[in-house]
């Protein structure tokens, strides 16, 4: 039991990680970009998975972890397809409306259980299944305001949705199946995520913005708000593949969506954003739906538990590395989202 109690506390620290820097890297993020005004979101993501790289490669050799080679082939795949992936859902954000790209995003979870169903034989039960559907309802209800449908933008949405999808599952799979932790594996992988968005992202953002990254005028308190949004991006980062390694994707996107609430409650409070009853509403039934999702997989998680117990008694907390204890990196999204419509 005392191993047990161990991992989970593990597991409430990897989410709380999560949620905490990833609520502040939205806003700080929003003010960057809607007040600031620097909408280059594709190359910010790049500078924050660079710097994440070097703080973790100075965590290493200080010996705060210990770095395990993986094959090059599979960080480099699993690397370049988390880039793309970042780069899809900014353009879906910024070839479609905010109530479509809010669909795309909801739509990930269901997508994540066909393909983890199809390919890995897993198993949801209809009562986690009830849990989602309540979920993603009340996030529909709470964010979408509207919906226009064009062909780009669908495409860009499909093609968002699956490769966030694979990315997710592979960060779970990769870790289990070579043994690696989420520092290990995040350190090996960051290096070819920040090169290919590091390439593609002026192009991308100058597309979206009709803005030129090298040519803006870059004052001290943008610098500022650059350097606080990457220091807060090693965190963002580092808990993504934490939560993924400890959980599973779709508990990620769940706790995804918890994030979507809490950025909608602090636009609310601190920002003074318009709020409508159909936000509260859509909040709540949100919240039953997570609420619902974590007692179940509690339940279902002891009862495997029983069935199994020298399997449990096997399981060891791979994140014990004392480094940062603690989108993709996604959450850049996010706050330019939050700049377009502040209800979404």
């Amino acid at each position: 039991m005392g191993e047990m109690s161990k991992i989970q506390l593990g597991v409430i620290g990897a989410l709380f990680l999560s949620v905490a820097s990833s609520v502040s890297i939205v806003i700080c993020n929003k003010a960057l970009m809607s007040n600031l005004g620097f909408p280059f979101a594709t190359t910010l993501t790049s500078w924050h998975l660079m710097v994440t790289f070097c703080t973790l490669h100075v965590a290493q050799r200080l010996n705060l972890f210990e770095a395990k080679p993986v094959d090059m082939k599979t960080v480099m795949l699993f690397g370049i397809l988390n880039g793309v992936s970042i780069g899809f859902l900014n353009l879906s954000l910024g070839f479609n409306s905010i109530g479509f790209y809010q669909m795309t995003k909801l739509a990930i979870i269901p997508f994540t259980v066909m393909l983890e169903t199809i390919f890995l034989k897993k198993q949801f039960s209809p009562k986690i299944k009830l849990s989602l559907f309540f979920l993603l309802i009340g996030v529909g209800i709470a964010s979408i305001t509207d919906l226009q449908l064009n062909f780009v933008g669908t495409i860009l949405s499909l093609l968002a949705i699956i490769t966030t999808c694979v990315g997710q599952i592979l960060t779970n799979t990769i870790q289990k199946k070579l043994n690696v932790t989420s520092t290990q594996l995040l350190y090996q992988s960051a290096p070819f995520q920040a090169a290919i968005l590091f390439v593609s992202g002026p192009f991308v953002d100058q597309m979206l913005t009709k803005q030129n990254v090298f040519a803006y005028k870059y004052s001290p308190i943008v610098l500022t708000f650059i350097i606080m949004s990457c220091v807060i991006a090693v965190s963002v980062n580092f808990s993504t593949f934490l939560v993924i390694g400890k959980t599973s994707p779709v508990t990620y996107q769940v706790l995804g969506h918890l994030k979507t609430c809490l950025v909608l409650g602090f636009g609310y409070t601190l920002l003074h954003d318009p709020f409508t009853e159909r936000n509260i509403i859509g909040i709540l039934v949100a919240v039953f739906g997570m609420g619902l999702y974590s007692y179940f997989c509690t339940q279902e998680s002891k009862k495997k538990l029983l069935v199994d117990p020298p399997l449990s008694s096997q399981v060891k907390d791979k994140d014990n590395s004392p480094v940062l204890n603690g989108n993709q990196e996604k959450e850049g999204h996010e706050s330019k989202k939050l700049s377009k419509d502040s209800l979404v």
